[in-house]
């Protein structure tokens, strides 16, 4: 019906602009972060009729223009086609997994019940791990179509550490779904909406402590940024595998890397810290432990929902910039061994304890 494909285009298209604008923000956090971690003031000169804003003007509206306002350029020897499909196959898949992601319960408009999920699918966790497998392709495809040896030892870099640690990601998963037993992220952040004593948000964190550092951690390698941005060091390799872009394509690569970091913010609170769930707010307003209860329309509870996701997502993109302007950088050796010899293990050993507590607590129930 069309206004049910109105509907689903609507959810996809606020998906994506809640990502892009906490993208933006992050852009904005990291060099005021990084500014405050080196007690240095930061962007705050670029302004739009006489506006600066405290760099949010640079950041949101100066960097694009200028990006965008830059010769593209493609290197003589280089692969034409591959050289213009790698920025695409690096920014679409990781724009596409917010389709999955809910940012709210439900929405009663019009005598329907809105669903707050872009697309609702019930294997979204699959489709997780397939877009994030995908983002190779633009790494390796970018490092080879260069026709540039350090781009191509960045991609070969970027490809390895993505796979190496796209296993202790998945194994993290598994450690999620044998817990809430479902695929569906909708239904994962639902389950998180029990109490437990009657008091107690039941969110992920306190049934895989484990599994969310564990994700938290691959996820940062995942972006390939500090202290896991090998593929792209500055001083080895100039920029890695997207030395050779320019202009639109080179701001492509960038936005890729900021999406991630958002993308696994979103992920992270949607797994492990209850998604979009406020405490004790259902469907119908407030109920409080101590008895007390506020009815709210259903307009009002989505827009809490929706401010709350979006806050703690805000959160862990924070973390993660922190985290960046904070680490050193690793060796590729310390790399490779704390993916395959520390989270390979550690994610093994709680899939193996999240089932046998599956298993005990199915024979005692």
């Amino acid at each position: 019906m069309p206004a049910d494909v109105a509907i689903a285009t609507a959810k996809v298209l606020f998906a994506l602009f809640l990502a892009l604008q906490i993208m933006g923000l992050g852009v904005f956090f990291e060099r005021k972060v990084s500014a405050l971690i080196q007690d240095r003031i930061g962007a705050n000169r670029a302004a739009i009729f006489g506006f600066a804003g405290l760099g949010l003007v640079n950041t949101l509206i100066a960097d694009p223009i200028k990006f965008l306002l830059k010769e593209d350029i493609t290197p003589a020897q280089s692969d034409r086609l591959l050289h213009f499909i790698a920025p695409c196959a690096s920014l679409v898949p990781a724009l596409a997994t917010f389709a999955v992601v809910p940012f709210g319960d439900v929405l009663a408009l019009g005598g329907r019940l809105i669903n707050l999920q872009g697309a609702e699918l019930n294997v979204g966790l699959l489709f997780v791990l397939a877009m994030a497998s995908l983002g190779v392709y633009g790494v390796v495809l970018a490092g080879w179509a260069s026709n540039n040896r350090w781009s191509l030892l960045g991609g070969i870099r970027g490809s390895a550490q993505m796979i190496s640690y796209e296993v202790a990601m998945g194994l993290a998963l598994i450690g999620v779904v044998l817990t809430y037993n479902t695929l569906d992220l909708q239904e994962i952040a639902r389950a998180q909406g029990r109490l437990l004593w009657g008091w107690l948000p039941a969110w992920g964190i306190l049934y895989q402590p484990l599994a969310f550092v564990v994700f938290l951690v691959a996820g940062i390698a995942e972006s390939k940024r500090i202290p896991f941005d090998l593929p792209e060091s500055e001083s080895e390799l100039v920029s890695g595998y997207f030395t050779e872009y320019s202009g639109a394509k080179h701001l492509m690569f960038m936005m890729s890397d900021f999406v991630e970091v958002v993308l696994v913010a979103a992920l992270v609170t949607t797994l492990f810290f209850g998604g979009w769930q406020v405490p004790y707010l259902a469907r119908d307003g407030f109920h409080f432990p101590w008895g007390t209860a506020v009815a709210l329309p259903s307009l009002v509870v989505a827009l809490l929902q929706v401010t709350a996701f979006a806050l703690k997502v805000i959160a862990f993109t924070w973390l993660q910039i922190v985290i960046r302007w904070t680490l050193p950088r690793f060796r590729y050796d310390q790399l490779m061994r704390l993916g395959w010899k520390g989270l390979l293990p550690v994610s093994l050993a709680n899939v193996m304890v999240s089932a046998l507590l599956v298993l005990l607590a199915g024979r005692g129930a």
